[in-house]
């Protein structure tokens, strides 16, 4: 018997891209050092949805559609927000959980 694991493909936005520049440019200001696991996490993270993109808990909000966004903690600090569709993982946001992200609502 075949135990193949369904692999998914992920994709980061542009946006989330962005994001994830933005957080670690203002990391970098306090240590490179930090900055460059920081990015290393959440590059590593994101790949790892390739093979269980599930995990994330739902991200439940009045203001969003059910079941439409997951959640994924990296490093007790930063969020990526993702969905999956069919065989493809969406990260739109990756949000420093220390700010205010009530805007993307």
């Amino acid at each position: 018997m075949s135990s193949a694991v369904k692999r998914y493909h992920v994709i980061i936005s542009e946006r989330a891209g962005e994001m994830l520049v933005q957080h670690t440019r203002f990391l970098a200001q306090v240590s490179t050092r930090a900055a460059d696991k920081m990015r290393r996490d959440v590059v590593e993270t994101a790949k790892s949805l390739q093979e269980f993109p599930e995990r994330g808990s739902w991200l439940a909000d009045p203001l969003l559609p059910a079941n439409k966004y997951r959640k994924l903690l990296v490093d007790k600090k930063y969020l990526l927000i993702y969905q999956i569709r069919e065989n493809t993982v969406y990260i739109d946001y990756i949000v420093d959980c220390r700010q205010n992200y009530l805007w993307l609502i």
